[in-house]
């Protein structure tokens, strides 16, 4: 192994990745050809028109939805660096164990060898002849066959112990080389995150303040649009099944963080994303989960949509990049995106692709 047996173990958990981050360009709405006034003073751009406002619409949306999928790749990288340094620092201190224990058994061995040198050169039988007490050899020499077998035994504990170190020296070697393969998977994704995130807000700011005002309203339009056509399906009418009290918890853990701010990575209690509300949501009920949108959808079971109660999370998008939790009433809670606050919104207003249960 290249490191020390202390050295890995304080090596496991400082592992810190450090990240670059990146601007894109955005796109610019105002108009190309400004007429100047009279007095050849510049006028102010004119204002986007709805149908601009659409298009900046949906690119924030597809900007924010890329940043969304990069945030659960870094989410998910984090996940597995903080699982194979636990499991490092644990080899460590088995190797440390090992090395203490296999030091111990030397030390045996060294007496056992010493011992045998003291008491050997004559063969037993000139040892019996010379022996003014016959019956006391024979029993010393049933305690010399008994310390035999003993040192063979604690040869074979010797083996064995050297041979558990060289294993647990592999493993940590093993996993070191996937917590360096995590580290730049993380350190990718946080860069592909920030990198969407620029160029989204790069966009929203050269847009006027009246002109945010109406992107914020047709975004609430067409998220109002989209739960209209869910509830319009008749999905209220085949929902059945109260909270179960894990639920319930979980639901008002998630709910009492309305109005804090989107940040991705976070996991509270300051701000979240998605992944990071519900899974400390269901860590407040006594339920650990998944940290990653994309690994709950994965490992939680599944329930159709007509049996969703509270405390359920619905998983968004063919990717599953985004996760809300339903509070009942056609209605989840959800930390929407950068730049935006955890919030209630329509369980139909995103599309849905599949409902997972956390509890029982």
């Amino acid at each position: 192994m290249r490191t020390g047996k202390r050295g890995l173990t304080t090596a496991a958990v400082t592992v810190v990745c450090a990240v670059t981050v990146l601007a894109a360009p955005g796109t610019a709405f105002a108009d190309p050809n400004p007429t100047p006034s009279r007095t050849s003073t510049p006028t102010a751009p004119p204002a986007a028109s709805t149908k601009d406002l659409e298009a900046v619409r949906k690119k924030l949306d597809k900007l924010y939805r890329a940043a969304a999928s990069a945030t659960e790749e870094y989410n998910a990288a984090e996940e597995k660096a903080r699982e194979q340094s636990a499991e490092i620092v644990e080899l460590a201190k088995k190797i440390v164990k090992g090395q203490e224990k296999l030091d111990r058994l030397q030390d045996r061995a060294g007496a056992a060898a010493r011992s045998q040198y003291r008491t050997g050169g004559l063969p037993d039988e000139a040892k019996l002849m010379l022996s003014d007490d016959p019956e006391e050899f024979l029993d010393g020499t049933g305690r010399v066959l008994q310390g035999q077998r003993a040192t063979k035994g604690l040869i074979g504990e010797l083996t064995r112990t050297q041979q558990d170190l060289k294993t647990y020296a592999a493993d940590a070697e093993a996993q070191w080389t996937k917590l360096e393969a995590n580290r730049k998977a993380k350190a990718a994704a946080q860069k592909k995150v920030e990198k969407q995130i620029a160029a989204a807000e790069k966009l929203e700011s050269e847009l006027e303040k009246e002109e945010k005002e109406r992107l914020e309203r047709l975004e609430r339009e067409a998220a109002a649009k989209a739960q209209t056509a869910w509830l319009g399906s008749g999905i209220l009418k085949d929902l059945k099944g109260g909270a179960t009290e894990q639920g319930r918890k979980a639901v008002e853990y998630a709910t009492a963080q309305i109005g804090k701010p989107y940040q991705w990575g976070a996991e509270g209690p300051k701000s979240y994303d998605c992944s990071g509300l519900t899974s400390q949501a269901w860590a407040s009920a006594g339920r650990a989960l998944p940290r990653t949108s994309q690994a709950q959808w994965k490992q939680l079971r599944q329930v159709d949509v007509t049996e969703m109660r509270p405390g359920d999370l619905i998983i968004y998008f063919d990717d599953a990049s985004h996760v809300g939790m339903y509070v009942g009433d056609g209605k989840m809670v959800h930390a929407p995106r950068p730049g935006r606050s955890v919030t209630i919104a329509g369980a139909g207003s995103m599309p849905i692709l599949g409902v997972v249960r956390p509890d029982a």
